[in-house]
């Protein structure tokens, strides 16, 4: 019986005894007669292959570029259908037991560009600037403005952005502490355009009687008494899209590693950012590597006498 038989005998087999779906079913017939189209090629045929065979299937898949999740779908049918031929005693063994599953590539994190951060920054300090002379769209603007600027000069998670106490602002400092995941303390920095944000903020929350009182920087009328983030997501892409920037590509978390990126492209090392993100683990700060091989390979090719 060949390849083609064994494979149907398989398919039958997941559909009476699993109760496998037509899609699940089709996925599995595709990614069979895919390996064994490939095997054939390499004149061995599907039932007969040994492990390299199989290994060298799989580093075929990487090379062409498919994704490791769509590797480890065509390596989870080929375990299956091994299984099936080695419980039917149609293989002595299961080629399959010594495979690796593919590694998942850690996917990058968005980011903006420092031309699109300046545009969405100078965006919101133009609306703060032109908002009425009171009212809540002047409220919304400043409070708006002082929030992207601290977020951007801070790396900030925005659980921390929005529950900062109004002290950091009544101290005025070019740096302050945060308390961070796991009750952890860090000192993040404030660059001038922050401060004076900031400020500005601070003096017109000072005219607004239910907010005077507050302990938090950012009031509001919540469960929690400061500005809910998701209010703040939503004010955050409504500036973005005015600015010309896409909402998809908007997020508060995307402007920490925007604050992330720029340091690294800048010239900054990898572990005083992760101090500045609050990172436990200098692995969960490495996502940023891709910033440091570029500037490294830029500062090769810029400066080393042999450099083309």
């Amino acid at each position: 019986m060949g390849s083609a038989a064994r494979i149907e005998a398989f398919l039958e087999m997941m559909a009476a005894e699993r109760g496998a779906s037509d899609n699940t079913l089709s996925s599995y017939r595709r990614d069979l007669e895919d390996a064994a189209t490939h095997l054939a090629g390499e004149g061995i045929a599907l039932t007969d292959a040994g492990s390299e065979n199989l290994r060298g299937f799989l580093a075929g898949l990487a090379a062409q570029g498919f994704a490791a999740t769509t590797q480890t779908r065509k390596l989870s049918a080929l375990r299956q259908f091994y299984h099936f031929l080695y419980a039917e005693g149609l293989r002595s063994d299961d080629p399959t037991g010594v495979l690796d599953s593919p590694k998942r590539g850690r996917p990058l994190p968005k980011t903006l560009s420092e031309e699109e951060t300046g545009r969405l920054l100078d965006r919101a300090a133009a609306e703060a600037r032109e908002a009425p002379a009171d009212g809540p769209e002047r409220l919304a603007a400043l409070r708006l403005h002082a929030l992207l600027e601290v977020l951007y000069a801070s790396g900030l998670r925005v659980s921390e952005l929005v529950g900062l106490p109004v002290t950091v602002a009544l101290r005025d400092e070019r740096f302050f502490a945060v308390r961070g995941k796991g009750g952890k303390e860090r000192i993040v920095p404030l660059s001038s355009k922050a401060r004076e944000a900031m400020q500005v903020w601070l003096k017109e929350r000072a005219t607004q009687p239910a907010m005077v009182d507050s302990p938090w920087l950012f009031p509001a009328s919540s469960q929690s008494g400061h500005l809910p983030r998701q209010v703040f997501a939503r004010e955050l892409k409504s500036v973005a899209a005015r600015a010309g920037i896409a909402a998809a590509k908007i997020s508060p978390h995307v402007l920490r590693h925007a604050f992330a990126s720029h340091l690294l492209q800048n010239g900054a090392d990898l572990r005083a950012v992760q101090e500045l993100l609050g990172h436990s683990d200098i692995s969960t700060t490495q996502i940023y590597t891709h910033v440091l091989e570029k500037r490294l390979t830029e500062l090769v090719q810029k400066h080393h006498p042999l450099a083309d």
